[in-house]
């Protein structure tokens, strides 16, 4: 097996174009595979790997880690579930009013995951409202949503989920 050793990897049809895409390694070597466009003399880091994996993204500032969702879901919760979008879920089950269990496409690796639900007024702003996520595992989550004041399950027309571990 032969070894080709090099600073950075050009890919593209014209040397000077900015539409590039480079593999390269910074100037001091600390340990990091970068990915990058435009020349490979000057390329704009998009994504960066470390010995854990890829640790920061291009729409990312700063050096703290970036976390993308594991898996998302924008529906209207009225009536039978309709998802409108969707990344990594393969379908919401309507439990009750206002409960629901988004189910993954792809399961995470433990239940150890964030979970963020938001919801819409459906059209009736003067109820406030909360959410509540009851129960999940590494296929799933169901949460559920009140009235702040009542404490009533309500549907809601727009509901989001994201999931992140």
């Amino acid at each position: 097996m032969s070894t080709v050793k090099s600073k950075k990897l050009q890919v593209g049809t014209d040397a000077t174009s900015s539409n590039n895409f480079t593999i390269y390694q910074p100037a001091v070597p600390d340990g990091t595979l970068r990915i990058g466009v435009g020349n490979a003399d000057s390329p704009t880091e998009v994504a960066r790997f470390d010995s854990n994996g890829l640790n920061k993204l291009g729409t990312a500032t700063g050096d703290a880690p970036s976390y993308s969702a594991r898996a998302w879901v924008n529906f209207d919760g009225t009536g039978t579930p309709s998802i409108r979008a969707s990344g990594n879920v393969s379908s919401i089950t309507d439990v009750a009013t206002g409960r629901y269990t988004v189910n993954f496409t792809t399961a995470m690796s433990d239940a150890n995951h964030c979970v963020n639900v938001t919801q819409g007024i459906d059209g009736d702003s003067t109820i406030n409202r909360t959410t509540a996520v009851y129960a999940y595992d590494a296929s799933s989550v169901s949460f559920t949503i009140k009235g702040a004041t009542t404490a009533s399950s309500l549907d809601s027309d727009l509901i989001n989920v994201a999931i992140f571990r």
